[in-house]
C-alpha cells in the first residue's frame, strides 16, 4: 500500500527564461521549448512520452544534472566524465524542491549506462571500503547482459526513500522483466521514491499512479494512458498482426 503522505523530492521545473542568452541554441529550438515555462512532476511517476527527436532524453538529462547527478549517470557521488556531450539546459531550470531530502537517488540514461559500469569496475580497482559493486548485486555490470545489468541495478542498487531519474529503462529489459520493474517500481514507490521516466514501453506507462506527460505536437500535454500512441498502436498491431504485416511487407 503506498501512503498518501509519500514525500515529494521535486515538486515542479520552471524554465528561467531571463538566463537565456541565445534562444537558437539547442535544446531550445525543439518545438517543445518554445512553449515550455513550468511543468508540474506528480508525486511518485511521471513518465514522458513521444515519438523519437522530441526531447524527453534532453529534458530528463537537463533535470538529472539540475538536481546534481552525472550528466552521464549514476549517483550524485559519480564524477567521470568520458564525452561532454550534454545540453545547457540545465542551466535554465529552476527546481521547486521539498524540504525533506531523498536518502537515495539514481540517474540512469540507457545510452550511457555502459560508462557507468565500466567507472565501477575502474573505483573497485583502487583502495579503500568495500567494493561499489556490491552494492549492485555483487557482480560486475560487465559480466552479466545488458537486460541482467539493468534489471540488477533496479533490484539492488536503488534502496527506497528516492529519487530515480530513468531515460528509457526498459530498453534492455523483455516484457516480462519490464513487469518486474513495475512491480518493483510499486515497492520503491511504497517505501517513499518518487520516479521521473522517459519511456516507449505501453507496460511501464500503465502503472496507474501517475501522470503522463506528451512531447508530440511539440507540446507537453497530459494525457491518458490510453491516449498514448504506444498504447492504441500496440493494441491495433497485436489485435490485426496478420493483417498489419501483410501491409508493412507488401511488394510496392
Amino acid at each position: 500500500m503506498v501512503s498518501s503522505s509519500n514525500p515529494q523530492f521535486v515538486h515542479s521545473a520552471k524554465l528561467v527564461k531571463e538566463k537565456i542568452e541565445d534562444f537558437e541554441e539547442f535544446p531550445l529550438t525543439l518545438p517543445m521549448m518554445q512553449c515550455f515555462d513550468d511543468i508540474e512532476f506528480h508525486p511518485r511517476v511521471t513518465f514522458f512520452v513521444g515519438e523519437n527527436g522530441t526531447g524527453k532524453s534532453t529534458f530528463l538529462e537537463a533535470l538529472a544534472i539540475a538536481w546534481g547527478f552525472n550528466a552521464e549517470g549514476g549517483t550524485k557521488n559519480f564524477s567521470f566524465s568520458t564525452r561532454t556531450s550534454h545540453s545547457a539546459l540545465w542551466k535554465y531550470l529552476r527546481l521547486s524542491r521539498s524540504y525533506q531530502r531523498p536518502k537515495d537517488g539514481f540517474f540512469l540514461r540507457a545510452e550511457s549506462f555502459y560508462n557507468v559500469a565500466t567507472e565501477i569496475d575502474k573505483l573497485d580497482e583502487g583502495p579503500g571500503g568495500p567494493p561499489i559493486i556490491n552494492s549492485y548485486g555483487g557482480v560486475s555490470l560487465h559480466e552479466q547482459s545488458h537486460g541482467e545489468s539493468f534489471f540488477a541495478l533496479m533490484m539492488n542498487r536503488f534502496g527506497g526513500q528516492g529519487l530515480y531519474i530513468l531515460d528509457e529503462p526498459e530498453a534492455a529489459l523483455s516484457p516480462t522483466r519490464q513487469m518486474a520493474m513495475l512491480a518493483r517500481m510499486h515497492q520503491l514507490i511504497a517505501d517513499g521514491s518518487q520516479f521521473i521516466i522517459a519511456t516507449h514501453s505501453p507496460i511501464l506507462m500503465a502503472y496507474q499512479d501517475s501522470k503522463i506527460i506528451s512531447l508530440d505536437d511539440g507540446e507537453m500535454n497530459e494525457i491518458k494512458y490510453e491516449e498514448t500512441e504506444h498504447y492504441t498502436v500496440t493494441k491495433y498491431f497485436l489485435n490485426n498482426h496478420e493483417s498489419m504485416v501483410k501491409q508493412l511487407t507488401a511488394d510496392e
